[in-house]
């Protein structure tokens, strides 16, 4: 005899076996049947022992059994349809409620949580017809946000969307970066680097501006629409851009000047005003190790044995008295 068990799916669903095949039409051919039958046929409903006629078994029709076996689950799923119907419906309510006071009254800033930044961010680009504002601080960008970022950039500039990105320094030695600005810049967007940018920015078309909503950039950001404010950033753009130098490539060069001598007057500066080299790390983009090496190669060049002779002999030799950096 088959047991029920070895005949079924994983998900519980009987399953005929070759010995309840032949049982059953041996059933049919007589009439019913007696003795011990294959589970199989119990369990899908495919015999049903008589009353009162002493353990004979009848057999059923199959879409008989079937129906048997199959009208609980369809009850089931009808009730999940019904409650799928419910839910919809309570919640439809609250969806023409919220779109019309999104369609009315456009809030002109938002806090956008880290999980809406990216989505947020990709709708307003991609919807930009005009102009693309972007300032960017710390060193080279990762090579995966580069990958992400070109695609985009360059059908941007297809579309004719003018493009200007704002980069420190530090990034005109950091080679994915440099081969990133290259094809934008081929395709007519503007580049430039500073010793500091004032934070992440992103302005587009004039209309809508995204920036951090506190210290760590990326658990929040501002999206901002009020015009007054976005203007005011704007304004904050064009003046960074003023004291930004282009990125250009000389001839017969594979990179553009590094502006080595303007960083490290930038590093002492910072670090005779009192900055930590962390903090120094942090506003102009580059590794605590870089500013180390900057500060040991000035070391060097004035002969000083501590970072306070240092200070003492970058005052008496009128290292930073000159015109100073611009950031």
């Amino acid at each position: 005899m088959c047991r029920s068990h070895h005949n079924s799916t994983a998900s519980g669903t009987p399953q005929l076996c070759d010995e309840g095949v032949e049982f059953y039409r041996i059933a049919l051919a007589e009439g019913g049947a007696t003795g011990a039958a294959p589970e199989c046929l119990l369990a899908m409903g495919l015999l049903r022992r008589l009353p009162g006629a002493g353990g004979r078994l009848a057999p059923v029709p199959p879409d008989i059994a079937a129906t048997g076996l199959t009208r609980p689950l369809e009850l089931a799923v009808l009730a999940q349809q019904e409650r799928l119907t419910s839910l919809q419906t309570a919640f439809s309510a609250a969806e023409l409620a919220y779109q019309d006071v999104m369609r009315r009254d456009q809030l002109p800033i938002r806090i956008l949580a880290a999980a809406e930044i990216n989505p947020a961010l990709e709708q307003a680009v991609a919807a930009c017809t005009e102009e693309l504002l972007t300032a960017q601080p710390g060193g080279g960008r990762g090579e995966a946000q580069l990958a992400e970022a070109l695609p985009r950039d360059l059908a941007l500039a297809d579309r004719g969307v003018r493009q200007r990105t704002l980069y420190q320094h530090t990034v005109r030695s950091h080679g994915p970066t440099l081969a990133y600005i290259e094809q934008v810049r081929a395709r007519g967007a503007g580049v430039r680097t500073l010793t500091e940018v004032f934070d992440r920015m992103i302005i587009c078309d004039r209309t809508t501006a995204f920036i951090p909503a506190g210290p760590q950039r990326e658990a929040g950001a501002l999206l901002i629409q009020l015009p007054q404010l976005v203007e005011y950033l704007l304004k904050v753009y064009e003046l960074m851009w003023d004291r930004a130098e282009p990125v250009t490539y000389q001839e017969g060069h594979q990179r553009p000047p590094l502006l080595t001598d303007r960083t490290r007057l930038n590093v002492l500066r910072l670090m005779v005003g009192g900055c930590t080299d962390e903090a120094i790390a942090s506003r102009l983009g580059m590794s605590t190790r870089t500013v180390s090496s900057h500060i040991q190669k000035a070391s060097e060049q004035l002969g000083s044995r501590s970072r306070g002779h240092l200070g003492y002999l970058i005052a008496r030799e009128g290292v930073l008295d000159g015109p100073q950096p611009e950031l």
